[in-house]
């Protein structure tokens, strides 16, 4: 039996693991119902509800990818079974042992999809907990990049730029924080949503330069970013410059 990718052959028999969106709508509903938070309070939990949903998540996604997993061999030993290749117990290891390159690379495949999975799904979480909220926001502009929200519309970026918020959400930032102040792009300011724990000093305060804030979720501020003045946490975003500006957007009667 010639089987070259595990994965291409769990796609072929109709094994895929859930989709991201799914298991992040999962983890969202979950803690909804578990708090019954009314939205203010939502709001005022943030930081922990982000947290908290994220590790649902990756529970979730555990207990998919172990079902994933046991349905893939069960086939695939089956296929062994079927091609003759496999017919007695005692044969079992040596048969399997031939295929320790193809479980090796399935393994692999695994431990690179968990990590862009985590990449993507804080993303979602955080912008699916967000939407909850009910800000005003334009989703997905093309701005040069392309920001998770916009505040509070892209029709008033096109009249008054340097009033608008532009929120986007990285798990991790790297040099990736670059692209959301790539040239020609103008705003209030740029927050950046993220859990990452490892942003040096020297970038922060080039941030600084750009009028970036780092929103995180307190638990991180406090232990990595304590004394940093452009790291918020979800709590101050929203109360120090989320909420004062939707006022003046309403006193203006641009909302």
């Amino acid at each position: 039996m010639k089987i070259e990718n595990l994965v291409e052959f769990a796609e072929e028999k109709g094994i895929k693991l859930e989709n991201q969106e799914k298991i992040v709508n999962e983890a969202r509903d979950l803690i909804k119902s578990r708090y019954k938070y009314p939205l203010e309070k939502i709001k005022n939990n943030f930081d922990a509800l982000l947290e908290e949903t994220e590790k649902e998540a990756y529970r979730i996604y555990l207990d998919y990818e172990q079902k994933y997993g046991e349905k893939v061999f069960d086939v695939f030993v089956k296929e062994l079974i079927k091609s003759g290749e496999l017919n007695k117990l005692e044969n079992t290891g040596k048969v399997l042992g031939k295929y320790f390159k193809l479980f090796d690379k399935f393994y692999l495949s695994l431990a690179q999809s968990r990590k862009s999975r985590a990449g993507k799904g804080f993303e979602k979480i955080h912008n699916s907990l967000f939407k909850i909220l009910n800000y005003p926001f334009d989703e997905q502009v093309v701005i040069n990049g392309k920001p998770d929200f916009l505040m509070p519309s892209a029709k008033h970026y096109t009249k008054n730029p340097m009033d608008c918020i532009i929120f986007t959400a990285k798990r991790t930032l790297r040099e990736r924080w670059r692209q959301i102040v790539t040239e020609g792009t103008r705003g209030l300011g740029f927050y950046l949503a993220t859990i990452d724990e490892d942003v040096s000093s020297p970038q922060l305060n080039e941030m600084i330069n750009h009028r970036i804030y780092l929103v995180c979720p307190e638990s991180i501020k406090k232990k990595c970013y304590r004394d940093k003045i452009n790291v918020l946490s979800f709590r101050q975003f929203f109360k120090d410059h989320l909420d004062p500006k939707i006022k003046a957007w309403k006193r203006n009667k641009i909302i």
